[in-house]
């Protein structure tokens, strides 16, 4: 079976190797995106330290917002296991990724038992058009002006002031987080921009005044946020950091590499992605593609398939259903190698030799 390719000729994979690490050498600034498990990260940032390259997950805009959320403003989080025990009303803040549809549909199907009240909870939803997630019945709010004037209207509500658009069934919410013993909004960064993120926050506050309310954080990307948890412990700092000088920067500005991809800044574009349908067509720069695939990917200079985190080979990964990592085995194990193996193998290949993440 065929598993690298330089161009659209198929070659050995240590072939393919050696000429991505050549690339890497010659590049002036490479730039790396990132779709894999934690041994997968680990491997990326020990290569993006020995050819100075900057870092970022795929596709990362909705995974910056929530780490931004975290570095600027910080907030009041609890893990799903406290959900499951505690909450009697769960607030959904805009709309979540199907993935997390499971966890809110068990949320509805179950009842808490720690919170000294009824074992009833209650579900809200906070949008206009925003579908609720695994068909749970909740109350929804809204009001012109979608999610974040929806709650910034809840949060002038609640705080006794008066509000130019009226949230539907307002009432309702007020009582029911009146008689709440612990209410828990939850919201993802991938509808929800910098302000309502920054809005659910405060509203938790303001509650927090008078009773107990806090969040549960639903990755827009688990294997995102697992990637920026290894980053922090690795680096010291979360995605979008660079290490061109030697040492690692973080600015989520300057590193975010679609950006620096469309401004022209980087000239090299190593991918390490689950699925090649996630590699995009681009013009201008050398494309390095790790990704699963049985064929070379349209205008990669190497391509490398790899397998797919819990479904060819065990692995690491971020579980937002438990709220940390977990390992989890191979669904359908496979001969196809990690992004870690590949990634490590790219690295043996570059000058000036050290000791690679184990």
């Amino acid at each position: 079976m065929t598993v690298a390719w330089i161009g659209d000729r198929g070659v050995p994979l240590a072939d393919a190797a050696k000429h991505a690490a050549e690339l890497l050498v010659t590049s002036l600034c490479p730039v790396l995106s990132l779709d894999t498990d934690v041994h997968g990260t680990r491997a990326a940032i020990a290569l993006a330290r020995r050819v100075g390259a900057a870092y970022d997950q795929l596709d990362g805009e909705a995974v910056a917002r929530e780490t931004a959320q975290y570095t600027d403003k910080g907030g009041m989080f609890i893990a799903p296991g406290e959900v499951r025990r505690r909450a009697d009303v769960v607030v959904i803040a805009g709309e979540l990724p199907a993935v997390h549809y499971d966890l809110i549909a068990e949320l509805a199907n179950t009842a808490p038992d720690l919170d000294g009240g009824t074992g009833k909870r209650q579900f809200f939803l906070i949008g206009t058009d925003t579908p609720a997630p695994g068909n749970v019945k909740a109350m929804r709010l809204s009001c012109d002006g979608g999610v974040e004037a929806t709650l910034a209207a809840l949060r002038a509500r609640l705080a006794g002031r008066k509000t130019a658009r009226e949230v539907t069934h307002f009432n309702g919410f007020a009582k029911a987080l009146a008689e709440a013993r612990f209410p828990v909004f939850t919201f993802c960064g991938q509808s929800l921009g910098l302000l309502g993120l920054e809005m659910v926050q405060g509203l938790i506050s303001d509650i927090n005044r008078k009773q107990r309310a806090s969040a549960l954080h639903l990755a827009a990307s688990d294997n995102g946020w697992g990637s920026t948890q290894a980053s922090a412990w690795t680096s010291g700092f979360p995605l979008r950091t660079g290490l061109a000088r030697g040492y690692a920067e973080f600015d989520p500005w300057r590193f975010d590499v679609a950006r620096m991809i469309a401004d022209g800044e980087a000239d090299l574009h190593l991918m390490v992605a689950c699925d090649a349908a996630q590699v995009p067509a681009l013009k201008g720069l050398s494309l390095i593609a790790l990704a699963k695939t049985d064929k070379p990917v349209a205008g990669a200079v190497v391509t490398i398939a790899i397998g797919e985190p819990g479904v060819d080979h065990d692995a690491v990964v971020y579980s937002s259903r438990v709220g940390t990592l977990a390992a989890i085995e191979a669904k359908a194990p496979s001969e196809l190698p990690s992004a870690a193996a590949v990634l490590r193998q790219i690295t043996e290949h570059l000058p000036h030799e050290e000791a690679l993440p184990c």
